[in-house]
Protein backbone atom coordinates (compact mmCIF):
# COMPACT_ATOMS: atom_id res chain seq x y z
CA UNK A 1 0.00 0.00 0.00
CA UNK A 2 1.43 3.33 -1.08
CA UNK A 3 0.09 6.49 0.59
CA UNK A 4 0.69 9.99 -0.75
CA UNK A 5 0.74 12.41 2.18
CA UNK A 6 0.36 16.13 1.46
CA UNK A 7 -0.31 19.20 3.55
CA UNK A 8 -0.61 22.96 3.25
CA UNK A 9 -1.60 23.11 -0.41
CA UNK A 10 -2.94 26.66 0.05
CA UNK A 11 -4.68 26.74 -3.34
CA UNK A 12 -2.01 24.93 -5.34
CA UNK A 13 -3.91 21.98 -6.79
CA UNK A 14 -1.50 21.69 -9.74
CA UNK A 15 1.35 20.64 -7.44
CA UNK A 16 -0.85 17.95 -5.90
CA UNK A 17 -1.82 16.66 -9.34
CA UNK A 18 1.86 16.41 -10.27
CA UNK A 19 2.60 14.53 -7.03
CA UNK A 20 -0.20 12.04 -7.72
CA UNK A 21 1.11 11.52 -11.24
CA UNK A 22 4.66 10.96 -9.92
CA UNK A 23 3.73 8.64 -7.05
CA UNK A 24 0.69 6.75 -8.39
CA UNK A 25 -0.59 6.19 -4.83
CA UNK A 26 -3.20 3.75 -3.57
CA UNK A 27 -4.56 6.41 -1.20
CA UNK A 28 -4.11 10.14 -0.58
CA UNK A 29 -3.99 11.80 2.84
CA UNK A 30 -4.31 15.61 3.04
CA UNK A 31 -3.34 17.16 6.37
CA UNK A 32 -5.11 20.49 6.09
CA UNK A 33 -4.86 24.08 4.90
CA UNK A 34 -6.43 23.23 1.59
CA UNK A 35 -9.74 21.46 2.25
CA UNK A 36 -11.25 22.65 -1.02
CA UNK A 37 -8.00 21.82 -2.83
CA UNK A 38 -8.29 18.22 -1.60
CA UNK A 39 -11.89 18.05 -2.80
CA UNK A 40 -10.79 19.32 -6.21
CA UNK A 41 -7.96 16.78 -6.31
CA UNK A 42 -10.39 13.98 -5.47
CA UNK A 43 -12.64 15.12 -8.33
CA UNK A 44 -9.66 14.77 -10.70
CA UNK A 45 -8.69 11.34 -9.30
CA UNK A 46 -12.01 9.91 -8.02
CA UNK A 47 -10.69 6.34 -8.13
CA UNK A 48 -8.08 7.08 -5.43
CA UNK A 49 -9.48 7.15 -1.88
CA UNK A 50 -8.76 10.45 -0.13
CA UNK A 51 -8.87 11.26 3.58
CA UNK A 52 -8.39 14.74 5.00
CA UNK A 53 -8.45 16.83 8.14
CA UNK A 54 -8.93 20.59 8.39
CA UNK A 55 -6.09 22.98 9.08
CA UNK A 56 -6.09 26.31 10.86
CA UNK A 57 -6.85 28.10 7.57
CA UNK A 58 -9.78 25.86 6.56
CA UNK A 59 -12.39 27.22 9.00
CA UNK A 60 -14.39 23.98 9.16
CA UNK A 61 -15.43 23.86 12.79
CA UNK A 62 -17.76 20.90 12.20
CA UNK A 63 -14.93 18.67 11.01
CA UNK A 64 -12.82 16.93 13.65
CA UNK A 65 -9.20 18.13 13.80
CA UNK A 66 -7.90 14.57 14.21
CA UNK A 67 -8.72 11.46 12.20
CA UNK A 68 -7.60 7.92 13.00
CA UNK A 69 -7.31 5.37 10.21
CA UNK A 70 -6.44 1.69 10.28
CA UNK A 71 -4.60 0.74 7.11
CA UNK A 72 -3.22 -2.77 6.79
CA UNK A 73 -3.10 -3.20 10.58
CA UNK A 74 -1.28 0.11 11.06
CA UNK A 75 -2.88 2.80 13.20
CA UNK A 76 -2.50 6.17 11.47
CA UNK A 77 -3.31 9.43 13.21
CA UNK A 78 -3.84 12.43 10.91
CA UNK A 79 -3.92 16.04 12.09
CA UNK A 80 -2.83 19.44 10.86
CA UNK A 81 -0.68 19.97 13.92
CA UNK A 82 -1.78 23.41 15.07
CA UNK A 83 -3.84 21.92 17.91
CA UNK A 84 -0.64 20.28 19.19
CA UNK A 85 1.41 23.48 18.77
CA UNK A 86 3.93 21.79 16.46
CA UNK A 87 5.52 25.11 15.53
CA UNK A 88 6.75 25.28 19.14
CA UNK A 89 8.11 21.72 19.13
CA UNK A 90 6.94 18.12 18.91
CA UNK A 91 6.56 17.28 22.58
CA UNK A 92 2.75 17.54 22.65
CA UNK A 93 2.44 15.74 19.32
CA UNK A 94 4.75 12.99 20.52
CA UNK A 95 2.67 12.48 23.66
CA UNK A 96 -0.50 12.41 21.54
CA UNK A 97 1.04 9.83 19.20
CA UNK A 98 1.88 7.59 22.15
CA UNK A 99 -1.50 8.12 23.86
CA UNK A 100 -3.32 7.22 20.64
CA UNK A 101 -1.02 4.23 20.10
CA UNK A 102 -0.19 5.46 16.61
CA UNK A 103 2.12 3.51 14.38
CA UNK A 104 2.20 6.62 12.20
CA UNK A 105 1.45 10.18 13.33
CA UNK A 106 1.00 12.62 10.44
CA UNK A 107 0.99 16.40 10.81
CA UNK A 108 1.64 19.53 8.77
CA UNK A 109 1.38 23.24 9.66
CA UNK A 110 5.10 24.06 9.87
CA UNK A 111 5.73 23.74 6.09
CA UNK A 112 8.97 21.90 6.96
CA UNK A 113 9.33 18.23 6.01
CA UNK A 114 10.49 16.08 8.89
CA UNK A 115 10.35 12.57 10.23
CA UNK A 116 11.36 11.24 13.60
CA UNK A 117 10.35 8.66 16.15
CA UNK A 118 8.36 9.22 19.34
CA UNK A 119 8.50 5.87 21.09
CA UNK A 120 7.02 3.35 18.67
CA UNK A 121 5.32 6.07 16.60
CA UNK A 122 6.83 7.31 13.36
CA UNK A 123 6.04 11.02 13.13
CA UNK A 124 6.00 12.53 9.64
CA UNK A 125 5.43 16.04 8.37
CA UNK A 126 5.36 16.13 4.55
CA UNK A 127 6.10 19.86 4.44
CA UNK A 128 4.05 22.05 2.10
CA UNK A 129 2.92 20.80 -1.31
CA UNK A 130 1.72 24.33 -2.07
CA UNK A 131 5.04 26.01 -1.31
CA UNK A 132 6.14 27.99 -4.35
CA UNK A 133 9.88 27.56 -3.81
CA UNK A 134 10.39 23.90 -3.01
CA UNK A 135 7.14 21.94 -2.64
CA UNK A 136 7.33 18.66 -0.76
CA UNK A 137 5.27 15.62 0.14
CA UNK A 138 5.74 12.22 1.78
CA UNK A 139 5.27 8.71 0.49
CA UNK A 140 4.38 6.17 3.15
CA UNK A 141 4.63 2.52 2.21
CA UNK A 142 3.12 -0.35 4.16
CA UNK A 143 4.45 -3.66 2.92
CA UNK A 144 4.45 -6.97 4.74
CA UNK A 145 3.64 -5.28 8.04
CA UNK A 146 6.57 -2.87 7.67
CA UNK A 147 5.96 0.86 7.54
CA UNK A 148 8.41 3.24 5.84
CA UNK A 149 8.24 6.91 4.91
CA UNK A 150 10.15 8.92 2.33
CA UNK A 151 10.20 12.70 2.24
CA UNK A 152 10.17 13.95 -1.34
CA UNK A 153 10.58 17.19 -3.23
CA UNK A 154 8.09 17.62 -6.02
CA UNK A 155 10.71 18.35 -8.63
CA UNK A 156 13.32 15.85 -7.45
CA UNK A 157 11.57 12.69 -6.18
CA UNK A 158 12.83 11.12 -2.95
CA UNK A 159 14.99 13.30 -0.71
Amino acid sequence: MKLLVVSDSHGNVDNMVRAVEQVQPDRILHLGDGWRDAEELHAIFPHIPLDQVPGNCDFLSAEPPVKVLCVEDKRIVMCHGHTYRVKEGLLDAGYAAQEQQADLFLFGHTHRPTQEWAGKSLMVNPGSIGYWGNPSYAVVTIDGGKLTADLCRLNEGTR
